[in-house]
């Protein structure tokens, strides 16, 4: 196989909310809203930590995580959350799951 073909894919895995439900009741998973506080605020997923994508000490504050347990990111539609997703991979988690559709295809109450 081409080597290079496979540095395109992805080093997370896409679940669909469903599937990122089921993937947080395992013991030590991380759970990462990537949203702005503000929108944070509003509404979260339970027991969610909030770590802004855009903001400039997103990787530094990543970096304080635990690298080998499994990290759940989500964000409003799912597009920020890819993007945290892949730089939670590039700096080293190797379990990072990505929620897509995010909050906005999330079926469970949120919390404030």
């Amino acid at each position: 196989m081409f080597d290079f073909l496979k540095s395109a894919a992805p080093a997370y895995q896409n679940l669909t909310p469903a599937q990122f439900a089921q993937g947080l009741r395992q013991p030590g998973a991380v759970l990462l809203d990537v949203r702005r506080p503000d929108e944070f605020a509003g509404g979260h997923l339970p027991n969610a930590l909030n770590l802004e994508v855009t903001a400039p000490d997103f990787t530094q504050r990543a970096a304080a995580l635990d690298k080998d347990a499994p990290v759940y990111v989500y964000c409003r539609s799912g597009a920020r959350s890819a993007t945290a997703a892949g730089q939670l991979s590039k700096a080293g988690f190797a379990n990072v799951h990505n929620m897509l559709g995010g909050v906005l295809d999330w079926s469970e109450p949120l919390v404030r």
